[in-house]
């Protein structure tokens, strides 16, 4: 409403400029109150933050229930093979006297016998050796001498090299603590043995995985594609990170107080030429701009649950984008699991193409132009081509879940151990890990690869490698 002057109401112009302030307000509770709603699901944050504040229950009816654990519907029962003759150390056959039904004599019949078989553990599972250097008098110098004991059994010293390795594969692998093993060793083997013992076998064991480590370190550089992720790390309260690096071949970790490219340069030097699959962390965007010759492939799944997360969005217009962005991620990866219907490799490829192109146009052109729409835009508009690396590089994997997967068993390891006392327990961390990571990799036994490290350190001969044999 206007004044006979013409000029606007001062009542209307106060209550505007009120308006769009409380809009601006509201805006921005919104956007606060989208962020507090993060979750695993729809962000990078981790699945551990949800138990400490799970994401709200839906309340909607008519959604699919979650199955329920165990064999589901259909499934095909699964039992394991006997155990072969050559394996089996005893044997016990079990007759009837007379048959039960009318007591007649009974004989055996042409018919295989049926089979329980049992695994048991030995009432005493070690064996304790005496080695005894036999005094000898001469007479000629009139001394009394001794034989030496052979270096290796010197080296041993009370433990031999499969109980060292055993002591290994508990620290390691099993995740247990000095005084468990203490207890496993008491109740179960029968000896006693003091913490301070078990930490010199351990401290054994990681010398004997220096060079399989170093090896790998160096064979590094060299791999064609690497998947890399970290994760945090506590050393006396201190905060350091836990870097994972997996080859097509094996796995190697890292302990480093950055978090910074400077762990990938370091790492992987200027000369990496290959492609490297990551998260969006800026490290990685870092090492991208110093290292001009390797080249990126971002995790798609953690942009998805970012788009998720605009497809949740108090905002109306950063629902509709975000929707648009869900949709057609769900048909690339629709394509992408529907591989084999493809008639070649071409086809495959062109289909995967073809939707790129769309999610691109659909992130540049449909922005709404809200800042967090305008965030995921200038992802696509700096990065495009390391979003959809796996289009034109047969082989790379659009996701980063083959590091994930890798990572965390450290991320469970350090939830029971709480960490980490020094650099010795890290560089052992470094070393078993690597070895867990690439033994499974590989479907090799652990404690076999540390049986025959132990051995050779204590033997003096050449420590097995890790990296596999493919010819």
């Amino acid at each position: 409403m206007a004044d006979s002057t013409g000029n606007g109401c001062p009542n209307c112009e106060r209550l505007e400029k009120r308006l769009a302030e409380l809009e601006s307000r509201l805006a921005r509770a919104e956007s606060e109150l989208a962020a507090a709603r993060k979750n695993s699901g729809n962000s990078s944050k981790p699945p551990s933050s949800d138990i400490v504040k799970p994401p709200l229950k839906s309340t909607k009816r008519g959604r699919r229930r979650k199955r329920k654990q165990g064999a589901q519907p259909g499934h095909a029962r699964h039992e394991r093979p006997a155990f072969p003759p050559t394996e089996v150390d005893a044997t016990s056959e079990y007759r009837l006297d007379c048959c039960p039904d009318c007591q007649g004599h009974l004989k055996d019949a042409a018919r295989p016998p049926k089979r329980l078989q049992q695994v048991d553990l030995d009432p005493r599972p070690i064996i304790i050796e005496e080695h005894r250097q036999v005094a000898q008098w001469c007479q000629k110098c009139q001394r009394v001498h001794y034989a030496g004991f052979p270096e290796e059994l010197v080296q041993a010293g009370l433990i031999g090299p499969r109980l060292t390795a055993l002591v290994g594969f508990m620290k390691g692998a099993c995740h247990m603590s000095f005084s468990t093993i203490r207890k496993f060793f008491r109740d179960v083997i029968g000896v006693r043995i003091s913490r301070g013992q078990l930490a010199k076998l351990v401290g054994k064991v990681s010398d004997s995985l220096q060079d399989p480590y170093e090896e790998l370190l160096r064979f590094l550089p060299s791999q064609d594609r690497l998947n890399v992720d970290e994760t945090g790390h506590k050393d006396r309260g201190k905060s350091l990170w836990t870097w994972c690096f997996r080859a097509t071949l094996f796995t190697l970790y890292k302990i480093s107080p950055s978090r910074g490219s400077d762990v990938l340069l370091e790492v992987l030097g200027k000369e990496f030429d290959g492609v490297l699959g990551c998260d969006y962390f800026s490290a990685y965007r870092k090492y991208m701009q110093l290292n001009e010759n390797v080249t990126l492939q971002f995790c798609l799944a953690h942009f998805i649950r970012d788009v998720k997360f605009l497809a949740e969005h108090p905002d109306r217009k950063n629902r509709a984008y975000g929707k648009q962005l869900v949709e057609d991620m769900r048909r690339l990866f629709h394509t992408i699991h529907r591989r084999d219907e493809y008639a070649s490799e071409d086809t495959f490829r062109q289909a995967l193409q073809r939707i790129a192109n769309d999610i691109c146009w659909d992130a540049f052109m449909e922005s709404p132009g809200t800042r967090e729409a305008e965030n995921i835009a200038e992802r696509f508009r700096l990065n495009t081509e390391s979003f959809f690396r796996f289009v034109t590089t047969p082989g790379v994997e659009p996701t980063n879940n083959l590091a994930e997967q890798a990572i965390r068993f450290v991320a469970i390891h350090r939830k029971i151990t709480q960490g980490t006392r020094g650099v010795i327990g890290q560089t052992w961390c470094e070393r078993i890990w690597t070895v867990i990571g690439t033994c499974a990799q590989a479907g090799r036994s652990v404690f076999d690869f540390l049986h025959s490290a132990i051995t050779a350190h204590f033997t003096d001969s050449a420590a097995p490698t890790l990296i596999p044999n493919t010819t």
